[in-house]
């Protein structure tokens, strides 16, 4: 049966192939499908194509007289940023496909051409498209990439990267530390791409309870253990026909990689306790503020769902690398804060922003977040002062990372304090600072903090009252 639009317009697909044979091969195909066809063998002949008429597809091979379909794939980013494009690549050239994706391929089909491959990509890309159009007016008022605040070189070059990505359906593996926002970045490549329409499902990897692992993901039928008195559906139903995000990805247990790597691989799931698999619809982006690469090589993480999950990765920098951010990243942050409150954002003084400047930020994005809401309701006015933001001590020493509280050090105290006074209260600053960076790098999860530190939950609970830390 044919596909048509709700116009009741047949979509149409540009090919790009200097190849005679395969350019007949794929109008015959997709004129079966009731597509309506356009063909080019050069970069300068798809030019002129595209220059005359809008396509719903495009299909390029990567090797072409006059250049490659990278050229293609620019030309169409440049001038036709709604119209997807598929590259055609050499049998087992990885890196070509990578290449492709990276540069906004939506996806790749290798040669030998596999017609069933190539109809079932040909399908998705035009549903991706009409649930895009669908949905478009309704998702990007709040979403996408003007959420990414920042006119620093390294928060353009990466909202020029996630522009190209997001167009394309291969897996994302985004990095970066604690508090960057890495989930931001995920849900605006939902929100770029041609799944906005479609459901946007987080999940924190390491939350989910080892022996709940499998029924979360991928559902499970009433009676298939003790407790199951219902049908569920998993995380991958939850997400079908749009994206499921994996945040630390590093913490799932191997066993449940290997069933992960599987319901990426077939593209289907089988809920616990069901007789059959059930075939689903997901873009899968992952993150880990964790060296991917060395937990393979550790044996830690499997190589084969590394390599799946990172066809494309993508850095979130940190926040001390973003230079002259802060102050409309903190202005950004102070007006949502005081939508939410129905009352004025406030400004932050000179002093503030200066101290705000001298600051490390270990915990990134996420710590900045918590420091100006806190202001917020410290604060006497509109006006947000140093008192209001309660750094740490001796926060402003930007360059002294590792010994934060140095202004506390006993041997630069006045001579008259006494020695045994200073000491203890150096050593309480030391192991504030510690708890408190424990603290934001496990999201304010108390148990996952006191494990980190070593020490047990009832010690953390009972340092956090001694220190006055809330």
């Amino acid at each position: 049966m044919g596909m048509t639009d709700p116009r009741g317009i047949s979509p149409s697909v540009l090919i790009v192939d200097d190849e005679h044979d395969i350019r007949e091969l794929l109008v015959l195909t997709l004129g079966r499908m009731g597509l309506r066809t356009d063909t080019a063998a050069t970069v300068a002949m798809a030019r002129a194509q595209l220059s005359q008429g809008h396509y719903d597809l495009c299909l390029t091979d990567m090797r072409l007289p006059d250049g490659t379909g990278l050229d293609v794939i620019a030309e169409i980013a440049a001038h036709h940023p709604d119209t997807p494009v598929a590259m055609i690549t050499a049998f087992g050239n990885v890196d070509a496909a990578v290449e492709a994706l990276k540069a906004g391929a939506f996806d790749f089909v290798s040669k030998p051409v596999d017609l069933a491959v190539v109809r079932d990509l040909v399908k998705h890309a035009l549903d991706l498209n009409q649930r895009r159009r669908d949905g478009l007016g309704k998702i990007r008022a709040d979403a996408g990439l003007g959420r990414l605040s920042g006119d620093s070189p390294a928060m353009q070059s990466l909202r020029e990267t996630i522009a190209k990505v997001a167009r394309s359906q291969a897996p994302i593996s985004i990095s970066g530390e604690s508090g960057v926002g890495k989930e931001l970045v995920a849900r605006t490549i939902h929100a770029e791409g041609g799944r906005a329409a479609g459901p946007f499902v987080p999940v924190n990897c390491g939350a989910i309870p080892t022996e709940l692992m499998e029924s979360e993901f991928f559902g499970h039928k009433k009676g298939s253990f003790t407790g199951a008195t219902v049908d569920k559906a998993g995380l991958f139903q939850a997400a079908d026909g749009g994206t499921l995000f994996l945040d630390e990805i590093a913490e799932l247990p191997l066993p449940m990689q290997v069933k992960l790597l599987r319901a990426i691989q077939e593209k289907s799931i089988r809920p616990v306790g069901a007789p059959a698999e059930i075939p689903v619809d997901v873009r899968i982006l992952s993150a880990t503020h964790k060296d991917l690469a060395a937990q393979v090589a550790e044996g830690r993480f499997r190589h084969d769902l590394y390599y799946r999950i990172n066809v494309i990765e993508l850095r979130v920098p940190p926040l001390r690398e973003r230079g002259d951010d802060l102050p409309i990243l903190a202005q950004t942050i102070l007006a949502r804060l005081a939508s939410a409150q129905q009352r004025n954002p406030p400004a932050l003084s000179e002093p503030a922003l200066a101290a705000l400047r001298g600051y490390r930020f270990p915990g990134n994005v996420r710590e900045l977040e918590n420091i100006l809401e806190r202001a917020l309701a410290l604060a006497d006015g509109d006006l947000i002062e140093v008192a209001d933001l309660r750094l740490p001590t001796g926060a402003a020493e930007a360059e002294r990372p590792a010994t934060p509280f140095a202004a506390r050090d006993p041997r630069t105290m006045n001579p008259r304090e006494s020695a045994t006074s200073a000491l203890p209260s150096y050593i309480e600053e030391i192991e504030r600072a510690q708890i408190q960076q424990a603290l934001v790098e496990n999201r304010y999860n108390k148990t996952r903090a006191a494990s980190a530190l070593g020490i047990t939950f009832r010690a953390l609970r009972y340092k956090l009252k001694k220190l006055g830390i809330e």
